[in-house]
């Protein structure tokens, strides 16, 4: 067994989806998580949930973690230059890394860090969820074609959280031999826990939330700005009430489109529900009273949302801009899928789930069953394979990586 690699991750702040996958790092590497910026209650608002929070959840409990000094005029995690961490580049010199990951290329201290490794010989790899169905002018992408193509190809190796973002990298020249499974996931058991023991409240917790008690709930999970299908949401679930008045929907979350989307559903009667923010210790909730999830979103380069509902037993209905929808959402089986902005065939598709009560409950089954195998472990373990392949690459080995020849780290089921 090979020794312990040292491993550092550089991302811009901590987001609570990715902790439970550094802890699960730790456990097999020596790592170090270097944040950019200090991200704080203000600043999530600022972001899009136009409500000041702090997330609920431990987020630097079980591994090491640095905040770097944010250099930049106008801190933030929403631009290019909001991070700009030059500090990065002594410490990669300075630790000499078995290898080093980053969360993309979007910010100046993603490139900070990935010059340092170049100049040092430090193996880089690169875990993003970019996707080639994010629309975007002809000209910018003219522009990326040979940008990306220069610089994609000199990472060490991938780390693939779905189909989509594969698809993007090899487009761009990523080299498919260094390509490793670590799929986008969330803590399925936090999540279906918490939202199996809620269901013997799930009336009282309806009124609550203003449901009525047999309604047929259609869950809306986001940010209520630009581009994430609020409106078409709002549509589908008037449109469909009429043939099924059994169906309502509920929207959880906040955002600046927020009043405008209620007034929406107003004008157009639609029985919609807005619930406002809720932190991942209450999401159980939303779960536990939904009967199917909805993401309608025109650009959604993951959606982690659908692995948090599908941990919960619900079956998940999502436009064909939403990246984890080829990897997640087996039309017919788990979920189904509708061209962005057709609200038509949104509502159809709802009204179809609501006459069948079997349908949504074997879907909902096969969802839970369908997501075991995007699990926090799964990804730690593709992880840990492509560190000890870039570490006995950069040793100059030439041995073939077959199994047994490699350490891929401990188990950590």
């Amino acid at each position: 067994m090979s020794a312990r690699h040292r491993v550092a991750i550089v991302a811009t702040h901590p987001i609570q989806y990715y902790v439970p996958w550094y802890r699960a790092l730790a456990r097999g590497v020596d790592l170090d998580v270097y944040f950019c910026h200090r991200q704080t209650a203000e600043g999530q608002a600022a972001a899009g949930f136009d409500v000041p929070f702090e997330w609920d959840v431990p987020l630097f409990d079980g591994y090491r973690h640095t905040f770097l000094t944010n250099r930049s005029r106008r801190p933030s995690t929403q631009s290019f230059s909001g991070c700009n961490t030059p500090e990065i580049a002594s410490i990669v010199t300075r630790e000499a890394f078995d290898a080093v990951i980053v969360h993309g290329w979007s910010t100046l201290s993603y490139w900070q860090t990935m010059r340092a490794c170049w100049g040092t010989g430090t193996p880089v790899l690169v875990r993003g969820d970019s996707s080639l169905a994010t629309p975007r002018p002809a000209w910018r992408r003219a522009v990326k074609w040979p940008l990306f193509r220069a610089f994609i190809p000199r990472f060490d190796g991938y780390l693939i959280v779905g189909t989509s973002a594969k698809e993007y990298l090899l487009h761009y020249g990523a080299d498919s031999s260094r390509c490793w499974d670590a799929p986008h996931a969330v803590d399925n058991e936090f999540f279906a826990s918490r939202a199996d023991a809620l269901q013997a409240d799930r009336l009282a917790l309806r009124e609550r939330f203003g449901l009525p008690s047999d309604a047929i709930v259609a869950l809306f999970v986001g940010r209520l700005v630009a581009g994430k299908g609020q409106d078409d949401f709002v549509r589908a679930v008037a449109r469909a009430a009429v043939r099924a008045p059994q169906i309502v929907g509920l929207v959880v979350g906040d955002g600046p489109l927020r009043e405008q989307a209620t007034r929406w559903a107003a004008g157009m009667g639609a029985p919609v529900r807005f619930a406002g923010f809720l932190n991942q210790t209450e999401m159980a909730r939303a779960y536990a009273v939904a009967d199917l999830l909805v993401v309608p979103s025109e650009s959604e380069t993951w959606g982690l949302v659908v692995n948090e509902a599908m941990a919960c037993g619900l079956p998940a209905v999502v436009s064909d801009r939403v990246g984890c929808a080829r990897d997640l959402v087996l039309p017919g089986v788990t979920g189904d899928i509708f061209r962005v902005g057709d609200a038509d065939r949104l509502a159809e598709i709802l009204v179809t789930l609501a006459a069948d009560s079997l349908r949504r409950h074997r879907m909902g089954e096969a969802a839970r069953r369908h997501i075991a195998a995007f699990d926090i472990t799964k990804a730690a373990e593709g992880t840990f394979k492509a560190v000890d392949a870039v570490a006995l690459r950069r040793r100059g080995s030439t041995r073939r990586l077959e199994a047994g020849d490699i350490s891929h780290g401990p188990s950590i089921s």
